[in-house]
């Protein structure tokens, strides 16, 4: 169009993840890793290609259908994205309300969950009662609540300091260890090593893709 440059955020790009794997995509900003990461997510449509999740191309899908696959997939954001008026609890449990859980069900993972991320006495404080750190585990029970095929991680140390970045990028790693697979962008390159494999994006194109 007239006026108007076309910009490709991403160029050629593929590889595979398998179910279990710890995939960092890393990149420095404007690389096109968060336009990655979004497509994974199925927030986004590519203009080419595929994008396929368990052998099902999201192409062919309609938006109930999207809708569908999105509530299987846990998003962990480096803004964390808590409610403010709510609890870490009813933060945690809000999205199996929105998956119709039974409150009996609700109320007993929402408690293995927090518990899990080491906030078992911090359940009724509200995000401004919490640290940083507390809040992204809060983020982080949240996006587990509803058994997701894989979380995929934006950021997630990006807003929080180094020492708690440390125990955060610990708890992720117990997380992969029990069986969740994990994808995450980050600009850090220590934080990147600590995941099994590296995807490096620069200029929307994948630069390197190594084990770690």
């Amino acid at each position: 169009m007239l006026g108007k440059i076309p910009v490709e955020a991403l160029q050629g790009v593929n590889f595979k993840v398998t179910r279990g794997d710890f995939v960092s995509i890393l990149g420095p900003s404007g690389s096109g890793k968060s336009t990655l990461l979004n497509l994974i997510g199925a927030l986004d449509k590519p203009t080419s290609g595929k994008l396929l999740i368990e052998s099902i191309d999201l192409s062919t899908l309609n938006d109930n259908q999207l809708t569908e696959v999105r509530s299987k997939i846990g998003f962990v954001f480096q803004f964390f994205n808590l409610i403010p008026r709510f609890t870490a609890k009813a933060n945690v449990e809000l999205s199996m309300m929105i998956n119709d859980t039974n409150k009996a069900e609700r109320q007993k993972r929402v408690e293995q969950l927090l518990e899990m991320v080491g906030l078992k006495g911090r359940i009724n404080h509200k995000p401004a009662e919490l640290s940083g750190g507390q809040q992204q585990r809060v983020a982080i029970a949240r996006a587990l609540a509803n058994n997701p095929r894989f979380l995929l991680l934006d950021e997630p140390t990006g807003n929080i300091d180094s020492k708690t970045a440390k125990e955060i990028m610990e708890l992720i790693k117990r997380l992969n260890a029990d069986g969740v697979t994990i994808i995450m962008v980050t600009h850090d390159q220590n934080i990147a090593k600590l995941a099994k494999r590296t995807v490096q994006v620069f200029d929307g194109k994948i630069a390197v893709d190594e084990v770690n």
